[in-house]
């Protein structure tokens, strides 16, 4: 069946998407970070997630390969949740590389995105994560950065692109037309 990325920007709610979607159908669920994570403190080098960036990039690179082969491994239909692009304070990151694209070859690529206005409100009324406050520009600007580099991955990969809106208080249709733009 193969791996089907699902990404979004912070406070959109794609992980609630895909984990409420998760009810209805039968697949893998897997954090691409958790992943990274379990890697590098299996190693030793981190005892937080969060250190994970301040590693050497080549052995982030290193953590990363590694990371999309046991994602590949694992068999059958697998969501992978990850970032399409990271924003950062120089500009935006690729949050899948060429050489993750080509472990993982996902056949589909889901953008979750919602209104600006709706993820500044997100972000703001959630306490359990620490977010920094972003003008509306600079969410809007990150969507779009988005579903620019998601066509580019499908370029490299000829994944699908499907892009689900998550708006307030309409999640159970969100998880409908997810379920419902699954490739089979």
């Amino acid at each position: 069946m193969g791996v089907i990325v699902v990404t979004g920007i912070p406070g959109v709610g794609s992980t609630t998407v895909v984990k409420k979607a998760l009810e209805k159908i039968e697949a893998n669920y897997v954090n691409y970070g958790d992943v990274m994570f379990e890697i590098a403190s299996q190693r030793g080098l981190v005892s937080h997630r969060d250190e994970i960036r301040k590693l050497p990039e080549d052995l982030q690179r290193k953590i990363q390969k590694e990371a999309a082969e046991r994602i590949a491994s694992m068999g059958g239909r697998v969501f992978v949740d990850t970032h399409c692009t990271v924003r950062t304070p120089r500009g935006y990151l690729p949050g899948l590389p060429k050489w993750v694209l080509e472990t993982l070859k996902p056949k589909q690529i889901i953008l979750v995105e919602a209104d600006p206005e709706e993820i500044l409100r997100r972000r703001i009324s959630d306490e359990s994560r620490k977010r920094e406050k972003s003008p509306l520009e600079d969410i809007e600007e990150h969507q779009e950065m988005n579903r620019k580099v998601a066509m580019v991955y499908s370029t490299l990969t000829g994944a699908i692109v499907t892009i689900i809106k998550n708006h307030d208080n309409r999640l159970d249709e969100a998880v409908e037309n997810f379920v419902k733009s699954l490739v089979v």
